[in-house]
């Protein structure tokens, strides 16, 4: 699939092998990524979107830069510094007062201004509530093309233009969108869909320093205060080393504590797809797929999950899937890395008494 909005002139050979830029977009050259911070913290996903981008970066020859903005006095020029060791050749510096908090009017304008000076091709965000909302506003203001939540990203050889693949038609499909005639090419990720960089601190860079020329007063929105979510009793799927997740093949609410219990021994996180959630068997925090949670634990245990594609694009990233299902035609084994063929609910209570007597093991030995 590939989007090419109509305001633009048209590409001067139809096809997408033959397509060709329009010479104004040539002198859009380079890679950027969002560095996202919040209270002196940077977001993952900054340093997941740098590791992506140097490869995008490496495949068309260009340079990669972070941007980061806040106030002075923040740690922004450290949050440079460390997008250095992730991969950035270069940072683009924004610090002004009216930044010391994320609100959506001067960040826009302060990337805005930071996209018509140096004209990037390519500008990645994170698919945060903060990335999403800085990236509708930025491609609005620049009039360009912007992908959300894509799951992978890619360089298209025919004509160096980025390929953002993302889940379609609830998720049933994976389509790929190519934006043609419009510069910066922008796309979403979200959090734990791409893989942690390794964290080189050898690596240098250079650090651009830019003005935002903006007063308290031409800003409508005000910060009062900073109120922290309480996610202390929450699910935190996106950041677990091992998640057992069940589906609809468990039956009933009844079989579902298996999955718990097997958890519990392994100190997991609990999964469930979809129709799990939507059937009231677990909570809307633990939906792990494309309208839930995206994770890449260690160890991923899917019990009674068939892998259709909305399920997949979740939890594929996963370092280790074992799959139980009693379908031996099931999807999810086409990607699983281990597939145990059988039902779930005479498995999973054999599965957690051997880790129980391994786990015991274990200790004694320790």
């Amino acid at each position: 699939m590939t989007q090419t909005p109509e305001r633009n002139a048209s590409p001067k050979k139809a096809g997408r092998g033959n397509f060709e830029l329009d010479e104004h977009l040539k002198a859009y050259q380079g890679i950027w990524v969002f560095i996202e911070h919040e209270q002196g913290e940077v977001h993952p996903v900054s340093w997941e979107l740098l590791g992506e981008g140097r490869k995008l970066a490496d495949k068309l020859g260009v340079s990669l830069s972070g941007v980061v903005m806040g106030a002075a006095g923040l740690p922004t020029r450290r949050f440079c510094e460390e997008s250095f060791f992730y991969g950035a050749d270069n940072c683009y510096l924004v610090e002004d007062p009216v930044l010391a908090n994320y609100r959506n009017e001067p960040f826009t304008r302060g990337m805005t201004d930071l996209v018509n000076r140096y004209k990037p091709e390519i500008l990645l965000l994170g698919a945060t509530t903060q990335g999403r909302d800085l990236a509708g506003s930025v491609a609005t203001t620049l009039e360009t093309g912007l992908t959300a939540d894509c799951t992978e990203l890619n360089i298209d050889p025919d004509n160096r233009g980025l390929a953002a693949t993302r889940p379609t038609f609830g998720g049933s499909l994976l389509c790929t969108i190519i934006t043609k005639n419009y510069r910066p090419q922008m796309a979403t990720v979200r959090p734990r869909v791409m893989s942690m960089p390794e964290r080189d601190t050898s690596r240098s860079g250079s650090i651009v320093e830019h003005s935002l020329g903006m007063i308290e007063t031409e800003i409508v929105t005000k910060v009062l205060s900073f109120i922290p979510d309480d996610t202390q009793d929450k699910p935190q799927l996106p950041f677990a080393d091992i998640i057992v997740s069940g589906g609809r093949g468990m039956k009933k609410p009844e079989n579902f504590q298996l999955i718990w219990s097997l958890a519990k021994v392994l100190g997991a996180e609990v999964g469930a797809t979809r129709p799990v959630v939507q059937a009231g068997w677990a909570e809307l925090d633990r939906q792990v797929g494309q309208s839930g949670k995206t994770v890449r634990p260690k160890l991923y245990i899917a019990a009674g999950i068939s892998g259709a594609i909305q399920h997949r694009v979740g939890m594929e990233g996963a370092d280790v899937i074992i799959a139980i299902n009693n379908d031996p035609n099931a999807p999810i084994f086409d990607f699983a890395h281990y597939g145990i063929v059988g039902n779930a609910m005479t498995i999973l209570p054999v599965l957690t008494e051997i880790f129980k007597q391994q786990l015991a093991v274990a200790r004694k030995a320790g």
